[in-house]
């Protein structure tokens, strides 16, 4: 085997229960890693010049397959750009995971609450921000979720993920 980074998907979930970047971060540090790198979406008190009393989050009955499979794509992804180069040959440093964690909420949240979470480790900051960057952008583009929002002022209006 190889020096090269392994990439491993610790969490790729959809959840109904509270989400946190500490439980991310928690998740995926190690002792190979010189850089984690975390990111929180959370529920603001406004959206397009209103003010926005709390959301909910519905996910379509495949979402949560779709979740898994986003991840696992970018890793594998990840894993096949990296190749076999990237490290020593012969007896060289062991391998350094990039471990990847993801959650997004679903129900009902309130102002304040991280809505999706990500956290990336690996052994250098370039890679971790840019997995990291990358798996958020991914997940908002792809995975089958809409937000209800509702307003102050009593209206409500539905956004769509990934349309």
């Amino acid at each position: 085997m190889g020096t090269e980074a392994a990439f491993e998907v610790v969490n790729a979930v959809l959840s109904a229960e509270p989400i946190s970047v500490d439980q991310a971060i928690a998740a995926v540090e190690s002792d190979t890693a010189g850089a984690v790198v975390s990111f929180s979406g959370v529920v603001r008190n406004h959206d397009g010049g209103k003010a926005v009393e709390r959301l909910s989050y519905s996910a379509h009955p495949t979402a949560h397959q779709v979740m898994a499979d986003v991840v696992a794509r970018l890793a594998a992804e990840q894993q096949a750009a990296r190749g076999s180069g990237g490290g020593e040959g012969g007896t060289g440093p062991l391998p350094q995971p990039v471990r990847i964690w993801a959650a997004h909420r679903i129900g009902m949240l309130e102002i304040g609450d991280p809505a999706l979470v990500c956290a990336v480790s690996a052994a250098h900051r370039g890679q971790a921000f840019a997995v990291c960057a990358e798996l958020v952008d991914r997940i908002k583009e792809q995975v089958p979720i809409w937000k209800e929002q509702f307003f102050a002022d009593g209206t409500v209006e539905w956004v769509g993920a990934g349309s």
